[in-house]
């Protein structure tokens, strides 16, 4: 089998609930979304997708991706697209760095991978370990009553873990957390999350804020690994990192002072290299949130397979974006039900894709 076409492919995803809103005034309303589509000479197609959240949130942003991918794409031609270790050496050696651009070929890979198999990607990820698992959603940055009325409306539609954004004023931001806790039940999770919108000062007044919450987790409050582990001595908080957890080489330095790390698929290059961070970080007795930057279908597809090959123990929550967003590639599929998702059965990532509902933006064959 070999990799016969590739095709970049265009949409636009809105955010379903007006404004999505970070610290730094990081606010989006609709992101272009990549979507790769890799055809064999033996007929199969599979797909993947990167959508970086804007050009402000990580080194990443859409036109970098699909301008990456054009540079990619015609070392890839030939390659048998079931050898990941080759199509990604042929990736590194063809462009340094780009790792969100790279991401939606490795998913490709692993769809067709999954599609010549016969098995569904969460099998060859190690196997499925649970039929559903907990979904969270993300509260944008705003009025208290705001946030509180996000969650109650999504506590209706049975979500019980929210990703409140922080890193405003630290003290507003711990009222916003009580005011959030107060909505909620025991066993309800919550998240602070500041994006590493705070500095070293701010993080700490943050941490001392909320200390005691017992249901609370403190997630990346400061831009830099190493301001966030200085936090980590201030603090009992359960520390979760995110946007600096990188590569194995930042686990590694952050394992001893951390609780768990946000896996975000196109951050840290695709499956492949997730799965990598994943299995180390199981053994090292770390929880995880599996996610991306942002995404529709697809992307909600390489999620669920990698966090239903996850052990339940270790996984905290995961986020199906197709349920943040308004448009759908593939059927709105995976569809989450009562606040849980789980990974489509059929072979590779076991979804459909509608061509249709994409823009052509190059093809090499």
């Amino acid at each position: 089998m070999k990799i016969a076409r590739i095709e970049i492919l265009g949409y636009d995803l809105r955010y379903a609930h007006g404004a999505y809103v970070m610290s730094g005034e990081r606010t989006v309303t609709s992101l272009p979304s990549t979507v790769v589509r890799i055809e064999t000479d033996e007929g199969l197609v599979g797909f993947g997708e990167t959508c970086p959240l804007g050009p402000a949130y990580l080194p990443a942003h859409a036109e970098g991706a699909r301008a990456a991918l054009r540079e990619l794409a015609p070392s890839l031609l030939g390659l048998d697209p079931r050898n990941l270790n080759a199509v990604n050496d042929t990736m590194d050696a063809a462009l340094a760095g780009h790792g969100y651009a790279k991401a939606a070929v490795d998913i490709a890979c692993w769809d067709l991978l999954g599609q010549a198999a016969g098995l569904p990607v969460s099998t060859l990820l190690g196997g499925s370990r649970a039929d559903d698992f907990p979904l969270y959603v993300a509260i944008p940055l705003g009025p208290i009553d705001d946030m509180v009325a996000h969650v109650r409306a999504r506590r209706d539609e049975g979500i019980r873990r929210f990703q409140l954004k922080l890193g405003a004023d630290p003290r507003e931001d711990a009222a916003r957390v009580r005011a959030v806790l107060e909505a909620t039940e025991e066993g309800e999770m919550i998240v602070a999350d500041a994006n590493g919108g705070w500095r070293l000062q701010d993080a700490t007044i943050a941490a001392r804020a909320l200390e005691g919450l017992d249901r609370v987790l403190f997630e990346q409050p400061c831009p830099t690994l190493e301001e966030c582990l200085i936090v980590r001595q201030r603090t009992t908080l359960p520390m979760i990192l995110d946007e600096v957890i990188t590569d194995v080489n930042a686990l590694l330095r952050a394992r001893d002072a951390i609780d768990g790390i946000n896996i975000k698929i196109g951050r840290v290059g695709g499956l492949t290299k997730a799965k990598l961070l994943r299995d180390l970080g199981q053994q090292l007795g770390l929880r995880f949130t599996i996610e991306d930057s942002w995404g529709g279908d697809v992307t909600s597809a390489a999620v669920a397979h990698l966090a239903a090959s996850t052990k339940p123990s270790q996984l905290l929550m995961a986020s199906f974006m197709n349920d943040w967003t308004l448009e759908h590639v593939a059927g709105h599929e995976p569809r989450s039900s009562g606040g849980r998702g789980r990974a489509p059965s059929g072979p590779g990532l076991g979804i459909t894709v509608d061509d249709t509902a994409l823009t052509a933006l190059k093809t090499v064959d």
